[in-house]
Order: C-alpha cells, then structure tokens, then sequence
C-alpha cells in the first residue's frame, strides 16, 4: 500500500469512527422520573446510541463528558397526548375557515402546529380526526426529515354517521354539502362501516376513530346522543382488527359509550357522563379513558364570550368543563385505566401540558399524571415496549425542565430540552 492510500484508509477509518460517534449521545441528568416504577433516579448517566437508550447508571466523575448536561435539571420520557388534532385550531373563525381555506393552507398549518407540540414536548401523539388525510402526510414527513414534529399515530378522517359528529357537511345550507359517504368517512350501516375502516386502511392511518355520540362543537342539537347502532359498531371493530387497527370512541352520552365499550373499542374519549354502570364495563372490558379535561374547560371559558360559538354550540358548550372534570374524578377514583389526551386544536396546539394541572386538580397525584402520559399512554398505543420509560432498548425520546415536577405539575408548562430519537430537538 503506498502513501497515498495508507493516508486515505486512515481518513476513512476516521471518518467511520466520527460517523460511530456521532450517533451517540451522553446525557447527564440530575434527577430522572421513572414512571413505570413510580421512583426517581438521581445523578444519572443516560447513553443513547442509534436512536435508542443503551444505558442508563449513575454517573462518575470519571465519566465520559457529557453531550448534554441537564445535571440540575428533572429528565422524564418524551411525553405522550392521546388526543390531538393537528389539521387545526378552534377560533372564532373556525366555522367560516371551512369555506375559506384549501387543502394547501390546512397542511401548512398541520406542520407549524406539529413544531409547536414537539417544542412543548410531546414527542408522541395520537391523532383523532383530520381533513384531507393531512395527518398522515404529516406523519411521513416528519418520519422522513422533512418537518419538524411529534411521532404521529393517525386515525386520518374520524368515523361518523350521516348528521352525527364529525360529519363533515354538518352546517351547509343546501346546494353546498360537500360528498360524503364511506370514503369521506360518514357511514350508515354494516357493509358502509367496513367500507369506512378499509378506505381509512388504504389511506394509510394507523387506528381508526370513531364518534360514538354527538359532539359539543358540531353544529347538531344534540351533544350526547348516541350515533351508532350496535350492528355498525360491530362492523367497524370486527373490521378493524382486521387489520391489525385500534379503535379509539369519542363519547359524550351514557348508551354511546356502553355501546362502544361492549363492542370493544380501545378508548373512550372525554367520557362526559359516565356513570357506575359505565366504570364497571370499562375496568371489565380493559377500557382506558383519556378525559381530555383541557378542552372541556377552554370551551366552558369561550362560551362565556358573545358570539364566540353558534348558539347551537353554545348551548352545549356552556357546561360541559365541570361535568368532563367531575366524570374523569370519579372514574379515577373508582379505578378506570387513564391515558394523557387534551383534545388540542380545540385549545391551542403547544399548550398540551395544560392538561397536568387539571388531572392533579380533579384527583392524580402528579407521579399518576406523568404516567398517563407516558407508561399509560405507552400502553394504550400498543407501544409499551419501545416508549414510555428510560430504559436500555426504548427509543429515545426524552424531555427536561428545570423545576421538580412532582412537587409543581405545572413545572411542565415548561420544557428546557426535548430528545426525539435520540435527536436534540429543541
């Protein structure tokens, strides 16, 4: 080998060992929360290596510098909303947008909104319901480089019948109802319904979502009444696990969800007026609720303004914070399974960790809130074994602040660090 190749061999050797070293991460952290343990590891060494924790011991002053030091601050798993709509942002305007805005405006807005979720630290969602399929757009960019954001699980366009919540011509006058039918995501009947969950299957979603009652914000009288009849519940889920998809329910009223919990959805979402009958068929059944008690009380607030909502939403809108408040109280007293979700883009997107506050208010401590948001929502994803925890194996997605959040939930109002993948993003 002359001189010319023993010095580009070893500038290739030198590259590959750079290359190798990048792709670690040292991470020094004061305090780590292990949620699945429901304990706190101190003065911690955390080594990521390939997108994934390969070590996590106590750290020696003799130890390998570290990348990022976070020595006074309190590490946590990257958190996780069950709930999330990125396609949008409820405001005054919202029921005019959908006259005004193109599918192009909705999917750059879906992209400054997954910024904003990531940079409060959810380095995972879920998310219930979209337009125009964006969401799953969404989901690939952000897996392929090209926006910045959370890990997306989408249900792409929600489930509904016609009329009932989430039916997108809901408020036209006639002349204007945009087509809906199964492609679109509005069902009536079995064979309507499997076609829905395979159309959202070619679509590429990842679950399927479906809206068991009414709901507060579309313009239909009704908030709570039951939108499916057995037959085409059954269809949907049978359907589902057809294709290996989980089924999250959006329910108000009581027979919507003992409806949708018998038929074997995964989730009820809010949960409004959930009774003992309905606590005892979710902790039979395994059901999580995920309370999303942000929402209800942003539109409690709003509705107070004139004119804000239609009248129509206004009715509904006007009471439900208290009720969703008091339902998730008593469903966790009584020992309901409870995954983190905020319904955000009816609140604003980037103010997730609100929810924190609202679960410790209405009863969880706040080593319980952070595990809903992370080994509880884990769970529910069907991901238990790659998120949630600090721990050798998992991806590596972590978030630190720098009060005690144990102490102040609030504290995660305020993320200094967020690690996706074991990429610093923020």
């Amino acid at each position: 080998m002359n001189r010319q190749q023993t010095l580009t061999f070893g500038a290739l050797f030198l590259l590959t060992v750079n290359v190798s070293l990048a792709q670690n991460l040292v991470v020094h952290c004061g305090h780590v929360i292990d949620p699945a343990a429901a304990a706190v590891l101190d003065n911690q060494r955390i080594v990521i290596r390939d997108g994934r924790f390969a070590l996590v011991e106590p750290w020696r002053a003799q130890s390998q510098p570290a990348d990022v030091d976070l020595s006074d601050a309190w590490c946590l798993p990257g958190l996780i909303d069950m709930h999330t709509h990125l396609s949008g942002q409820f405001s005054k305007e919202a029921y005019r947008e959908k006259f005004t805005k193109n599918p192009a405006d909705v999917a750059f807005d879906s992209a400054v909104y997954a910024g904003r979720t990531l940079d409060a630290g959810f380095t995972t969602v879920r998310d219930l319901g979209d337009s125009y399929n964006v969401t799953v757009s969404l989901r690939n960019a952000i897996k392929q480089g090209k926006v910045r954001g959370p890990r997306i699980f989408t249900a792409a366009k929600s489930l509904a019948t016609t009329g009932g919540h989430a039916d997108p011509s809901n408020g036209y006058r006639d002349g204007l109802w945009p087509h809906v039918a199964p492609e679109q995501g509005v069902l009536d009947g079995p064979d309507e319904a499997r076609k829905a969950v395979r159309q959202r299957y070619k679509d590429g979603a990842d679950l399927i979502k479906i809206t068991a009652t009414g709901g507060v914000l579309s313009e239909a009288a009704s908030g709570d009444n039951a939108q499916f009849q057995v037959d085409e519940l059954q269809a949907v889920i049978q359907t589902a696990h057809d294709y290996g998809f989980r089924v999250a329910a959006h329910a108000h009223g009581k027979e919507g969800m003992k409806r949708a919990i018998v038929a074997g959805v995964n989730s009820i979402e809010h949960g409004t007026y959930l009774d003992d009958e309905i606590i005892r068929l979710m902790k039979k059944h395994g059901t999580y609720l995920v309370p999303t008690l942000l929402a209800g009380d942003w539109v409690t607030q709003k509705a107070k303004i004139p004119g804000f909502f239609p009248p129509v939403v206004a009715r509904k809108a006007a009471t439900i914070g208290p009720v969703i408040a008091s339902a998730f109280a008593r469903a966790h007293r009584k020992g309901v399974k409870i995954a983190f979700g905020t319904d955000s883009g009816v609140s604003a997107h980037g103010e997730n960790a609100k929810e924190f506050a609202l679960l410790v208010k209405n009863g969880m401590s706040p080593m319980q809130a952070i595990q809903a948001a992370t080994v509880n929502a884990a769970d529910l994803l069907g991901k238990k074994q790659q998120l949630g925890v600090i721990k050798p194996g998992y991806l590596a997605d972590l978030v630190a602040v720098r009060r005690n959040p144990l102490e102040d939930i609030t504290a995660l109002e305020q993320v200094d660090v967020v690690i996706k993948n074991g990429k610093q993003e923020k």
